[in-house]
């Protein structure tokens, strides 16, 4: 079976199980709409949920961009050196210690309801593992191969860039895999605490006023969105990828 094939004949099952526990529960709507239901709503309210899934795609593309370049240099900068690895290291450690709800108010009021801290989030959450995979993968690179270079005279700079960073790239692009599913969680983290658009908005408001058929809608966009997301980020990479090491 394709994978195309699986992917249908499990979203088939899936919706089968749902409808099945709506049948067999006798569960209302406003605890659990079933497939059909959720279906309608998606079409009646699409340039709704189109609206405010521009607005959530936008938020995550942009944290999604800035925390791969960030992590990338991050990740440069802490194998290059010793003493940024001694010091900073630590601190990202850290950095995932603190709970993501935690920092979601204080970027609220910080950068304010519009995008930017909506931006941050969705960076802050892919950050560490853009810039974990990229580090861990130049710190593997092959010692046969640095030791050739220090043979022929190369300099620190030149190792790291025609020798290190090509060999670490499939750790790059596991990391960014990574991150095209983490970042919609930090774009949706702050929108539920506070926006005035988005899908997290937009679910929210639809809990609110116990509508809960337009909140799964929003929910299974949502989803679809980070599947593409994630599907496109892995076509991209594997294509830069053939592309450097062929």
């Amino acid at each position: 079976m394709k994978s195309w094939q699986a992917g249908i004949a499990s979203a088939l099952l899936g919706l089968t199980l749902w409808q099945a526990i709506v049948w067999f529960g006798d569960l209302p709507k406003f605890i659990l709409p079933g497939p059909a239901l959720v279906a309608e709503t998606l079409w009646k309210s699409r340039l709704l949920i189109a609206e405010n899934a521009i607005v959530t795609i936008s938020e995550v593309l942009l944290g999604l961009c800035l925390g791969a370049v960030l992590g990338g240099l991050s990740a440069i900068g802490l194998a290059a050196s010793p003493i940024a690895r001694a010091l900073v290291r630590p601190m990202l450690v850290f950095s995932q210690a603190v709970p993501v709800f935690a920092l979601a108010p204080i970027l609220t009021l910080w950068l304010g309801y519009g995008l930017w801290s909506k931006v941050v989030m969705a960076l802050i959450i892919i950050y560490f593992p853009v810039t974990s995979s990229f580090f861990d993968a130049l710190m593997r690179t092959n010692q046969d191969w640095l030791g050739l270079a220090r043979v022929m005279g190369a300099s620190g700079r030149r190792v790291m860039w025609h020798i290190r960073i090509p060999a670490a790239l499939p750790g790059f692009a596991s990391g960014l895999r990574l991150a095209a599913v983490y970042a919609p969680i930090g774009a949706i983290i702050g929108e539920w605490v506070g926006a005035s658009k988005g899908l997290g908005y937009l679910m929210l408001l639809a809990n609110g006023r116990a509508k809960i058929d337009l909140m799964f809608a929003s929910l299974i966009v949502l989803a679809v969105l980070t599947m593409g997301l994630h599907a496109a980020t892995d076509y991209f990479c594997r294509r830069f990828l053939d592309r450097t090491q062929s």
